[in-house]
């Protein structure tokens, strides 16, 4: 029963999320219709239709979409809306938070399940756990309060930057990064301990030490869980959204070039407008989740595609 209503509550969300998001580039749209009328009758609005005939189709009132999903600015005062900027920014976000936070996570599961005394990993792994059980939102606070001024006087005192601003993608990167280490540790730890004991005790026979047999042998042969726990890693970096609104900057336009631009995500720029946006405003925000969930099936079904790959091997 409970399956039956957790599969009836994805279809009906799924079904709002795209039956609202889908309007803004369908032909005839309400809220488009009478923002073209609005300005053709006002004298001084043909400098701004003009400008606006990039984004919108003026004569059957509907909005590129290929300029929806490149664009790289999102004014909703002008009814400008592209989410291109963000797409680029949460790629990045996501590839550098695995980039810091997987190889600490695996060393971290390799010390608690085959180098530290028991005594030790028994204090350690709770901490992990521990981990998992902070709301995201503090983390953000944690980010806000130490990483952002940190890089703030990077930027100042090290780089002579003019801005102070430390609100960035290396502060997404770092808080994620954190954030995706209790899930990615645990079932790591899970995978490791898995491996038949036969494998380490044939390995120690051939002459190997442990450190060769650790890396030789015992990861190789729990790759398939570790890979699940990176896919599971990456599913809660693309999908944080508060401890990320926090340290990320949010601007409303521009792709980042170094890691210490502010950058806006899909996630964000939902949560961040959801609550006071309106007509095609809102419909875009829908719009805008439709793009998060293609993105967040492409990477995952890629990730599971290599996993079964290196499974098979």
């Amino acid at each position: 029963m409970a399956a039956i209503l957790a599969v009836i509550s994805v279809i009906v969300i799924i079904y709002y999320i795209f039956s609202e998001g889908i309007k803004p580039f369908l032909p005839n749209n309400q809220f488009i219709k009478e923002y073209v009328d609005k300005l053709k009758n006002d004298p001084q609005g043909q400098e701004a239709l003009l400008n606006l005939s990039r984004y919108f189709d003026l004569e059957t009132y509907r909005y590129h979409f290929w300029n929806f999903i490149t664009g790289t600015t999102w004014h909703p005062s002008q009814n400008v809306f592209g989410v291109g900027f963000m797409i680029i920014s949460s790629i990045l976000s996501t590839i550098g938070a695995l980039l810091f936070g997987v190889p600490v996570a695996i060393l971290t599961a390799v010390f608690i399940s085959e180098v530290a005394p028991k005594k030790l990993a028994s204090i350690v792994r709770p901490a992990v756990e521990l981990l998992a059980a902070i709301p995201s939102v503090l983390y953000g606070v944690f980010g806000a309060a130490v990483i952002v001024p940190m890089i703030s006087r990077f930027k100042l005192n090290i780089l002579g930057s003019s801005s102070a601003s430390g609100t960035s993608l290396l502060a997404v990167v770092i808080v994620l990064s954190i954030m995706i280490l209790p899930t990615v540790i645990t079932i790591c730890e899970t995978a490791i301990r898995a491996v038949p004991k036969d494998y380490k005790e044939g390995s120690l026979a051939l002459g190997a030490s442990k450190i060769q047999t650790i890396f030789k042998v015992v990861l190789p042969a729990a790759r398939s869980g570790i890979l699940a726990a990176v896919v599971l890693g990456i599913g809660r970096a693309i999908g944080e959204t508060m401890a990320v609104i926090l340290v990320a900057g949010n601007p409303e336009q521009g792709i980042p070039t170094s890691l210490l631009d502010p950058v806006r995500l899909l996630t964000t720029n939902i949560a961040l407008e959801q609550g006071y946006a309106a007509e095609l405003h809102a419909q875009m925000l829908f719009s805008t989740a439709i793009v998060l969930f293609f993105f967040i099936m492409l990477v995952n079904m890629t990730l599971l595609i290599i996993k079964r790959k290196l499974g098979d091997r």
